[in-house]
């Protein structure tokens, strides 16, 4: 068995333990085409050989951007990581402007694309950055393909070379920068180790145990360090991982592989429940009766059958009569799916959690690389609401303020170039996560807030944005909500309408409204039951937090327009920029 203490250890003990036939599979022009583990490792070392005769140096830095996870990503992660040089991932959607400030920062010298639309992108700075050479996924005109390079590093007369490189490795040293575009200033450099994510990936292969050969639907950004990580555990646990061709495939791609696992992000399970729950609405009769009686047991789910004899008889109905179909959406083989970066409405947990496709939460950040802690489906390790236990090798504490610090094996390294920074956020060898949270007593962290996001109004009085705004956001008729009143007499809101749901509705009620964002932004119809939205919610808070008025903003809040981060976290203070006239209605009208 091989030990496994650098990340490009993880393929080579699949070959020594489970090899697979179906390691990594792509789609290519409608067939999924499947990569062995031993073909996956001969590429990896083709390409290693390749970047050895290219002159790449211990410590040189490889960017890749690709708007799809895919085989070819994998092949360059080990085949860059074995010669000692580090893999610099960069999300596809940030602007061209990101590319060049992260290509120059982090000094890569080359950069491999996926397709002509990030090219694209690219060849707008590249003259601007020290690239020497860029290599394409796909085939495009005018650019070399990655194909040159299994070509160049085809014959083994320098895979001893490469064997040396690969022995000179240390577990402790530089394996990746990630730049976490922050919803303020430029992108942080996150330099984790091969032993920060390493120590992550066997911390979390203990929460996470399938059999070997199962299936993961992988479709979520793999530049990002939580389905990184879940990528090298598939390849750790012999796991099938088959890439999604996009988005807006992920149903009929699950339908076709019917994957046991995936991961996912709050955001996606909310979509997927309201393509429901609008299927739902469209049922008559007694088909419908069942549906939302399904529904309705399903919003009482307790893991474990604590509700009791009568409760799991009601729910084995639900789930053999309706809950079954939603089943069939993703593949009808869901074991558990993971889900990271956001906290989960409890009302998502418990009704995926009663249709059999259970969700476990999972909490951390890329400067943890990610791992803090993870739900356990198994021996009472789930609890709704909550982000889990501690994982094995980190240690948590609750500071004073209730701000979460963590230390461990899966600390960053630091940011790179940026040793103030660095030291900002730590105190000795404990890391400040910005985030609030407690931890009850069966251990289960609960997150409750972001420490830097929480405001005083100019009455004095504390106001935390995130749990008005995770309680409005179970609304259908909101898709986005920034909670604003800094230094304001009291809070406010701003709202991105969930504009598809509301389209559905002004046809369904027959309104004469438009069927434009802006048109639904200004309609007095559409604000007064928003309104009613607003008032159910501050039933449930304090007379000082409640939103006493909120504005409609008239677009979708996007990464692209840079409302959002590229894990869909708000850009607050670009937000309150855009809508600045919206903010001095509110307040000085």
């Amino acid at each position: 068995m091989t030990n496994i203490t650098r990340l490009f250890d993880f393929p080579y003990h699949q070959l020594n333990t489970h090899p697979l036939e179906a390691c990594l599979v792509t789609k290519y022009n409608g067939q999924w085409k499947k990569t062995s583990t031993q073909d996956y490792i001969n590429k990896a070392n083709a390409i290693s050989r390749a970047l050895l005769k290219l002159g790449v140096e211990k410590h040189d830095k490889i960017a890749v951007i690709s708007s799809t996870n895919r085989t070819e990503w994998n092949i360059i992660d080990i085949g860059v990581l074995q010669v000692g040089a580090q893999n610099i991932p960069i999300y596809p959607t940030i602007s061209a402007e990101d590319y060049e400030y992260i290509l120059n920062h982090s000094e890569s010298i080359y950069c491999f694309v996926s397709d002509e639309e990030v090219l694209e992108k690219l060849n707008k700075v590249k003259s601007k950055t020290n690239l020497k050479e860029v290599y394409s996924f796909d085939k495009i005109k005018g650019c070399k393909h990655y194909s040159e390079l299994l070509e160049l590093g085809k014959s083994d007369e320098n895979q001893k070379d490469v064997e040396d490189r690969k022995t000179n490795v240390k577990p402790e040293e530089l394996a990746t920068i990630i730049y976490t575009s922050g919803t303020t200033g430029k992108p942080k450099g996150v330099m984790l180790s091969h032993n920060n994510i390493v120590s992550n990936v066997l911390a979390a292969a203990k929460r996470f145990p399938l059999p070997h050969g199962d299936r993961a639907l992988s479709f979520l950004p793999i530049c990002h360090i939580f389905e990184r990580v879940f990528t090298y555990l598939y390849q750790y646990a012999s796991i099938e991982t088959y890439f999604a061709e996009a988005l807006d495939k992920i149903g009929d791609n699950a339908k076709e592989i019917k994957p046991s696992t995936m991961t996912v992000v709050p955001r996606l399970i909310e979509k997927v429940y309201d393509k429901i729950m609008d299927k739902g609405a469209d049922l008559t009769g007694l088909k419908r009766k069942l549906f939302f009686w399904a529904v309705d047991v399903g919003a009482n789910f307790k893991p474990y059958n604590k509700n009791g004899g009568f409760y799991e008889f009601k729910l084995s109905i639900a789930r053999k009569l309706i809950f079954s179909k939603w089943q069939e959406a993703l593949g009808g083989n869901i074991v558990f799916m993971a889900s990271g970066s956001a906290a989960l409405q409890p009302r998502l947990g418990k009704i995926f959690g009663a249709a059999n496709m259970p969700i476990m939460e999972c909490y951390g950040l890329t400067e943890t690389s990610p791992g803090i802690s993870a739900s356990d489906r198994r021996n009472g390790g789930w609890k709704i609401g909550h982000v889990g236990r501690v994982i094995d090798g980190v240690e948590v504490k609750i500071a004073e303020d209730g701000e979460i610090l963590c230390k461990g094996p899966n600390i960053m390294m630091g940011y790179y170039k940026d040793p103030e920074k660095t030291a900002s956020v730590m105190t000795g060898d404990y890391f400040h996560t910005g985030d609030k949270g407690a931890i009850d007593n069966d251990g289960f962290l609960k997150i409750t807030g972001r420490k830097k996001e929480m405001f005083k109004t100019s009455g004095g009085k504390y106001i935390i944005p995130t749990l008005l705004e995770n309680e409005l956001k179970q609304s259908r008729f909101i898709e986005q909500i920034m909670v604003i009143g800094e230094g304001e007499k009291m809070p406010a809101a701003l709202i991105q309408p969930n504009f598809e749901f509301v389209h559905e509705w002004v046809e369904r009620k027959h309104h004469p409204i438009e069927n434009s964002c802006e048109a639904i932004a200004n309609s007095e119809i559409v604000q007064k039951r928003i309104q009613k939205e607003i008032d159910k919610c501050n039933k449930k808070f304090g007379k000082w937090e409640q939103i006493k008025i909120f504005k409609l903003t008239p677009e979708v809040w996007a990464i692209d327009s840079g409302h959002l981060t590229p894990t869909m976290k708000m850009k607050r203070s670009v937000i309150k920029e855009k809508y600045h006239l919206l903010v001095e209605n509110i307040y000085r009208p």
